[in-house]
């Protein structure tokens, strides 16, 4: 009995680690950028319909980043870079808003298929609108479920648009929202937030990526 349970123990471990670097792959070659979607289209790929065997977002995040180091090379670190840079003008433009820079531009897993994450703090969410109204900045009004802690889920306000050919999302959040970050999708922990002089020290190597 207890040889079958650490069988089937190996056998589930092994599942969540082929599916783990299957959900890696879709991600880093065919630009999904939601865990749960990479994470069900890699079971149906391999034919996986075991629910144990589904890995954490952690899990995919770790395997994407050993996919990145394998086979995107220069690719990747070039287009994370830009990103970066085109975050540094971001955060300047929208400085009024308390911007701060999250996702996978911050924690190094961007691509190309990567938008440019940011959220912003303002209680009154037509304010962005107007703001990007009046830059001449034509942008689509969309929405996006957070989790603000173990118990509630907050929608948000979402805008989109696009500049020096990147992808940028604006998320407006209650200035409140300062205090407390809502939770990141991968690990369910606080999301990791940088400001303009946070990132800038980020690319100038001053802080650890």
């Amino acid at each position: 009995m207890q040889r079958a349970r650490e069988h089937t123990a190996t056998q589930t471990r092994e599942r969540r680690h082929r599916l783990a670097h299957e959900a890696a792959r879709l991600m880093a070659e065919g630009g999904i950028q939601d865990f749960h979607q990479a994470k069900l289209k890699a079971a149906s790929r391999l034919g996986i319909r075991d629910d144990a065997s589904l890995p954490r977002n952690v899990e995919i995040e770790q395997a994407l980043r050993e996919h990145q180091r394998l086979f995107a090379g220069s690719a990747q670190s070039d287009a994370l870079r830009q990103r970066r840079e085109a975050a540094v003008h971001a955060l300047e433009f929208l400085q009024a808003f308390t911007p701060r820079l999250v996702g996978p531009v911050l924690d190094g897993t961007a691509d190309v298929h990567s938008p440019v994450q940011l959220l912003l703090h303002e209680d009154d969410p037509d304010a962005v609108h107007r703001f990007l109204d009046e830059h001449g900045i034509p942008a689509q009004s969309r929405s996006r479920r957070l989790r603000w802690d173990r118990e509630r889920l907050l929608d948000v306000p979402l805008w989109v648009f696009s500049a020096e050919g990147l992808t940028f999302e604006l998320l407006v959040l209650p200035y409140d929202a300062l205090r407390q970050a809502p939770l990141s999708p991968v690990d369910d922990k606080p999301m990791r937030r940088a400001s303009l002089a946070q990132l800038r020290g980020l690319i100038e190597g001053r802080s650890p990526a």
